[in-house]
């Protein structure tokens, strides 16, 4: 029976970074190791502790590559819009999985619905009425790619000059989250 990782200690402004960030760099690995990074919109589920990402069957490649290899990053650094002041710039580094499942129905994921047309109002276009929602049925068969931190980093007030703070589960000693003051 595999345990479940012990739960990190993130402070209240990373927490505030992952709820109010609009979107953020998602990258994976391609086959040849090549990183391929595209804008997402993350979702943090505090109780779980891990992001859910979701992508269209159009466009399937984030889960191809996680399938593959599992290492991704979340990188939020471009506060716009977030409506917060001078937040820190946060780096997650993770383990993700892509089930080989499609999602046809926002049945239990309703909030998730909400805050996507909260940050993505165009969005609402595919969905405008019953002729578009036919043609775009496509759009809204989602692939759900599912990310558990393994260390995060950050850079207070965004600045990126200096030496990041730091969290990471510690895979040989019980996964327990620990913070240093700087990179290693």
């Amino acid at each position: 029976m595999t345990s479940s990782p012990a739960a990190l200690a993130i402070p209240a402004e990373i927490e505030a970074v992952f709820r109010a960030f609009l979107t953020c760099e998602f990258s994976t690995l391609a086959k040849d190791g090549t990183p391929i990074t595209w804008p997402t919109l993350p979702f943090w589920d505090t109780a779980s502790q891990r992001f859910v990402v979701t992508t269209s069957i159009g466009f399937p490649q984030k889960a191809y590559n996680v399938r593959r290899d599992g290492r991704v990053s979340l990188l939020f650094s471009e506060p716009k819009a977030s409506g917060l002041e001078r937040p820190p710039a946060v780096l997650v580094q993770g383990d993700a999985t892509a089930p080989d499942e499609i999602v046809t129905s926002f049945t239990g994921n309703e909030d998730a619905l909400r805050q996507t047309f909260e940050r993505q109002p165009s969005g609402m276009i595919f969905s405008a009425n019953p002729l578009i929602r036919y043609f775009s049925d496509w759009y809204y068969m989602r692939l759900l790619i599912y990310v558990t931190p393994r260390r995060i980093l950050w850079w207070p007030d965004g600045d990126m000059t200096g030496e990041p703070r730091r969290i990471e589960r510690l895979a040989a000693e019980g996964m327990e989250g620990q913070e240093a003051s700087h990179a290693s």
